[in-house]
């Protein structure tokens, strides 16, 4: 006689949930870079507070604008690795520190929703997760504030050295 075993909890239930964390400094100033040991501490804690959750790898890019993806490395790899199907969750501290780009935001967020399964980015500071059907309007929206923040920072930066050479 065959005996057969039905699980009555779902597979999701089962697996933990692949999580990876991504930080981002945008200067070499010592200041970040303590910053940035801060963030990867703070998301290695965060997974091992969840029992749901197994911490894949914690990718970081220090010293790097979030204006553009062109040497953002740590980034690039991390997007590799949700389409091998590595990951099934990305945290990040905010939307600013994802991308400052409202193009690339949205656009990578969308990419990673259209994997199969979905990759969800939880935005820690905006309490925003992409896996909830109503968040790109939110999103769209920090995003645009995340941009507008870094071109009225590097107006500032410009105007000081405007002023520095007059002097």
């Amino acid at each position: 006689m065959r005996v057969k075993v039905i699980n009555k909890r779902p597979a999701s239930v089962l697996q933990k949930k692949r999580v990876c964390a991504y930080a981002r400094v945008s200067t070499d100033d010592p200041r970040q870079t303590s910053s940035y040991e801060l963030q990867k501490n703070h998301y290695q804690d965060v997974v091992d507070r969840n029992p749901n959750w197994n911490l894949v790898k914690i990718y970081a890019d220090e010293g790097i604008s979030g204006t553009s993806l062109q040497h953002r490395e740590a980034f690039k790899q991390m997007v590799q690795d949700c389409e091998d199907g590595k990951i099934d969750l990305i945290l990040t501290k905010s939307v600013s520190r994802f991308a400052r780009n409202v193009v690339d935001c949205i656009g990578y967020v969308r990419e990673l929703l259209s994997l199969r399964p979905p990759v969800g980015v939880f935005f820690e500071t905006e309490h925003l997760n992409t896996l909830d059907p109503k968040s790109e309007m939110i999103l769209s929206f920090m995003s645009t504030l995340a941009q507008e923040e870094s071109h009225t920072k590097s107006e500032i930066m410009n105007s000081s050295m405007e002023m520095r050479f007059r002097r």
